[in-house]
């Protein structure tokens, strides 16, 4: 699969709710870089640390956290932008925010993730 193709096939799983096929898609040792200064920033390391951080975050935002692609993926040898739009409830804050999210993929398997975000200072307030 082309780094593309593995994005690809790790949103479309990801969008359905299966997150073991989606996470298949992943290194074991696969390193996400979240952004800012809050409660789930920081470079994850590990699915299990991944998928607690998501799972943390769907729990902050009682599930409402959505993430909606907004463009076409775009590769640069193994490395694979995906522009997003993301919305979400935080108790009495709300989020409806654009921003990227770069992946790395080596060996058919994402090694990397980096989100931005284009209001880091206000994503910082969401999910204080």
């Amino acid at each position: 699969m082309t780094a593309i193709e593995v994005v690809t096939a790790y949103s479309v799983a990801l969008s359905h709710g299966d997150i073991p096929t989606a996470f298949s898609h992943f290194s074991p040792d696969a390193r996400w870089h979240q952004p800012g200064s809050h409660q789930f920033a920081g470079t994850k390391t590990g699915l299990e640390a991944i998928g607690k951080m998501l799972g943390d975050m769907m729990g902050a935002t009682q599930g409402s956290l959505v993430i909606n692609p907004t463009g076409a993926l775009m590769a640069n040898g193994n490395l694979v932008s995906f522009p997003v739009r993301f919305t979400g409830k935080n108790g009495d804050k709300t989020i409806d925010m654009n921003g990227v999210d770069l992946f790395e993929v080596v060996d058919g398997k994402i090694i990397q993730v980096w989100l931005f975000s284009e209001d880091q200072g206000a994503e910082d307030v969401f999910w204080n």
